[in-house]
Order: structure tokens, then sequence, then C-alpha cells
């Protein structure tokens, strides 16, 4: 039987060292931010509705979607937001539910593991068997966006600020990942999480 983990986690909260981990382990991991740029390449249904829906302006000369324009179209309208919204989020439910069964496929006892950020702020279309979050102080993940991404310290704060808060999170956690600490705690955590999906 297929078990299907969702793994979420605000930005530099280790959650992408938790899906490698988890990968290396012997996981599927299916990437939401992958696919959700996949389903708007060039020649894709979902960029043609974006073309129509937004205009020509937000495609590139060479036919690609220009990010930073559509971005500054719909970044604090909401209306704008929830229209792109309803061309990506079923293109991207489509494509990854499509991956789902792929390794299910391949091997009924798969555990896979979708590596979803936003799967508190979107509405969970997906029947999760175990939702894990991978968490750290806020103090913590902006010293990472400021040393590791080169992140101006307000830039930084707003993007956290900009996604779903630690509570809401840790809310719909079945599995909390404590990611403050070394990295080899953290993935002593994953060991024995993968040790408890395995048994």
């Amino acid at each position: 039987m297929v078990q299907l983990i969702g793994l979420t986690g605000g930005i530099a909260s280790g959650k992408s060292t938790i899906a490698s981990r988890l990968a290396e382990l012997g996981a599927v991991v299916v990437d939401a931010d992958r696919i959700a740029r996949e389903v708007v390449e060039p020649g894709t249904p979902a960029l043609a509705e974006i073309e129509r829906t937004f205009g020509p302006g937000v495609i590139t000369p060479d036919g690609r979607l220009d990010r930073p324009a559509l971005g500054a179209i719909v970044f604090g309208d909401v209306e704008a937001l929830h229209k792109l919204n309803s061309i990506t989020h079923p293109a991207v439910l489509s494509a990854s539910t499509a991956r789902f069964e792929a390794a299910a496929a391949a091997d009924p006892a798969a555990i896979v593991v979708y590596d979803v950020p936003l799967l508190v702020e979107s509405a969970n279309e997906y029947p999760f068997d175990l939702v894990v979050v991978a968490h750290a102080s806020a103090e913590t993940r902006i010293e990472r966006l400021v040393r590791l991404r080169g992140m101006a310290q307000e830039e930084a704060e707003r993007r956290i600020r900009s996604q779903a808060s630690d509570d809401q999170r840790l809310a719909v956690a079945d599995v909390v990942i404590d990611t403050d600490g070394s990295l080899e705690r953290t993935r002593e955590q994953v060991d024995e999480l993968w040790e408890s999906l395995r048994s």
C-alpha cells in the first residue's frame, strides 16, 4: 500500500534537506515547485491561458513566462492572484496526481513524499497519510536567508511574514522535524521518521 506523505515548511526551514535525505533513503519525492514550473513551460495549455488572461506582456520574446511581469500584476492583487491560481492549481494537481500514480504502479509499497511549500496556504486536495513539517525559528530562518542566499535582512523578514505562520503549519503537522539544530540532528530525525514509515 503506497503511503503519501506531505512535506512542508517555510522558506529556509530545511525542507529541502529533509526531502533529499528521504530520497537517499528510498522515498519517491515529488517536488510541487518543479511541477509548478513545468506546467507553464512554452506550449502548455496553462501558459496559453495565462497569456489570454493577463495579456502578451507576461510572455518573454522567446515565448516563456515572464515571472517578474506576472508577479508585478498579481502581487498584492487578490483577484488577479485568484485568477492565476485557478489556472495553475488544476494543472499542478493533475501532474502531481499522475506522478503519484506512476510511483504506485512502479512499486505498490512506495513511500511517496510530496514536497509542497504552500501546503497550508493552498486548499489541500490530497489524502495524505502523514503531514511532516520542517520547523526552525524565524530568527534561524532569517539568518540562513541572509547568510546562505545573500538576502537583505528586511527582505528576509518580509518573505517570512508573507507565508503561513509557524502556528498555522504546526497545526496541520503529524510529525515535526526540528531543524534549528545541526544538520546531523536533522538527519537523525529524518532517519527515525523513515524507520517508522517502513515499520
